[in-house]
């Protein structure tokens, strides 16, 4: 079955940038609501076969296009992106959208989840972190959680630096692009009749990311200041209310992630056992990994990863 859209729209920033988003169900407020956050170099349509199990499971959703992808602007000055500007770009977004729309009880939050995969990820540990009490859960996939230069010291290998150079030198995304694709899913994948038109509306949406947009992420991701292990993961217990939970994914072939992520889960949990006891932290934080999934284990490793996310969020 296709995979269904609501149309996009623009919110203007406080900064007078617009950010593009696609909020399903926008007068439901009964409906609980996810926020998707997507990979560089997408946009929030990646989300697509995902709303729609979204949508059956009773919730509502908003997705939104990072910085200078899609619809959303990129900022003024590219270099000065970090993690910390997108959430609270996002958090813009948030209270203007669903503010004053009378969320329910016995959901405070204006959020009932936030899923990111990469990018959308680590901005959603550092939103977590950076603005409690707007979400409730959180679904952390398949990302980094370090610049190189937190992670390696002064010898740290910059392997996005080329990327960009190469990419404006060649006036194009295309051959970059390509290239990501080829890293996330494999040439086997992509080369499957059985995924041509996932592959194709991947090509499609992709295009959709300007060099601006590009290099900005990119500077956030190289941001010294950039490292989750050692400034969010530990302070998630205090941040998220009562009840909260976090389930970090990673997919079995995104590699070197797996043992990163799980070290990441390991980190959040510790905060929690110290907040809430042993116990309730192995209840509360749970790391998995999404079987013959890459990168976008969401894509690749979908039934498998809805199998792990729709009951976390259900329960």
């Amino acid at each position: 079955m296709a995979a269904t859209l609501t149309a996009s729209s623009g919110f203007v920033l406080p900064d007078g940038r617009t950010i593009c988003y696609r909020l399903s169900f926008a007068d439901d407020v009964k409906r609980p609501t996810i926020l998707l956050a997507g990979m560089l170099a997408t946009t929030g349509a990646v989300w697509a076969r995902v709303v729609d199990e979204l949508h059956r499971a009773g919730f509502r959703t908003l997705a939104y296009d990072h910085p200078g992808h899609g619809g959303s602007a990129p900022p003024a000055v590219l270099s000065t992106n970090t993690f910390e500007a997108m959430s609270d770009d996002v958090l813009a977004l948030v209270k203007g959208l669903l503010g004053g729309r009378g969320i329910e009880p016995p959901q405070k939050e204006l959020l009932h989840a936030w899923i990111g995969c990469s990018l959308g990820a680590a901005t959603g540990v550092v939103f977590a972190a950076r603005h409690p009490g707007i979400l409730r859960h959180l679904v952390v996939c398949d990302t980094g959680s370090q610049s190189p230069f937190a992670a390696g010291g002064p010898d740290a290998v910059d392997s996005f630096t080329p990327r960009v150079q190469a990419a404006r030198a060649a006036g194009s995304l295309a051959e970059t692009l390509a290239g990501t694709r080829t890293r996330w899913f494999g040439q086997a994948w992509l080369q499957n009749p059985a995924h041509a038109d996932e592959a194709g509306r991947l090509q499609a949406l992709m295009a959709e990311t300007t060099l601006d947009g590009y290099e900005t992420c990119i500077a956030a991701l190289l941001a010294p200041g950039f490292d989750l292990e050692r400034h969010e993961a530990p302070r998630l217990a205090d941040c998220l209310p009562p009840g909260g939970r976090v389930l970090v994914l990673v997919g079995e072939k995104d590699e070197p992630l797996p043992p990163a992520m799980k070290t990441l889960a390991s980190l959040i949990r510790a905060g929690f056992a110290a907040k809430y006891g042993a116990a309730a932290a192995e209840k509360s934080v749970r790391f998995a990994v999404v079987p013959g999934a890459g990168h976008a284990s969401f894509v690749d490793g979908f039934d498998a990863w809805c199998a792990l996310v729709l009951p976390f969020l259900q329960s």
